[in-house]
């Protein structure tokens, strides 16, 4: 039993120690689009961006199944209440949960495998607001763009108010959705894939689609970049 709780308090130690070492990553999410968006990040909440506004937010190492993404078309009172025309997160100015489709994302994964990041632009929830996610720091460049005219040339089927959808929001289907595990590229990825080649345009798109860098770097999200 002393074995035990030696190890138990070492391992806790450990644990400890990685995180405390480990730094905090700063996202600087920036709104270069002509229009107002309303950032939003889980974890982090949300805020107004009118045009050139930034909102540098920190991020815990360690954070996982994390996501940036705009809101568009929004209203709100003075309690944060309201709702947005795409990305709304449960008519909160506050996100605590994820964006209803279609959203373009910003998605990642701190410290993780070899304490690295991993980080990715989806459009899996589908597409509203163009978006570049680059590295900034550690010297770690390689960084992610998505900013082909895939609204305006949206497929009649996958059109949505403000947005194209992602063909599992609209068909729910097991080929587009990937719901065993065994999906491919599909007609309707591939109008994504096409335009956005290094985004997910499906949920196993993977091999093209995820990006790594040291633990501890630090990220810009750019709206319309």
């Amino acid at each position: 039993m002393g074995l035990f709780k030696s190890l138990s308090i070492s391992s806790f130690l450990l644990i400890t120690l990685f995180f405390t070492s480990a730094h905090a990553a700063i996202f600087n999410i920036q709104n270069r689009c002509s229009y107002t968006v309303w950032a939003a990040a889980v974890p982090g909440g949300g805020r107004r961006l009118d045009p050139r506004q930034s909102w540098s937010l920190t991020v815990n190492p360690g954070t996982t199944g994390a996501r940036i993404w705009a809101r568009t078309g929004c209203s709100f009172n003075g309690a944060g209440r309201g709702r947005c025309q795409t990305g709304d997160c449960g008519g909160v100015l506050q996100c605590t949960a994820y964006g209803a489709p279609p959203n373009t994302l910003a998605e990642f994964a701190l410290n993780q495998f070899n304490n690295l990041d991993f980080f990715d632009i989806s459009l899996v929830d589908g597409f509203n607001v163009p978006m570049a996610f680059n590295p900034t720091s550690n010297g770690c460049s390689r960084g992610i763009r998505c900013t082909a005219n895939i609204v305006g040339q949206c497929p009649n089927q996958l059109r949505a108010q403000g947005g194209c959808n992602n063909p599992c929001t609209v068909f729910k289907t097991d080929p587009y959705c990937c719901n065993s595990g065994s999906c491919g590229p599909t007609d309707y990825s591939r109008y994504f894939k096409t335009r956005c080649p290094d985004a997910y345009s499906y949920p196993k798109d993977d091999q093209t689609s995820t990006f790594t860098c040291p633990g501890g770097t630090n990220y810009d999200v750019i709206f319309c970049p």
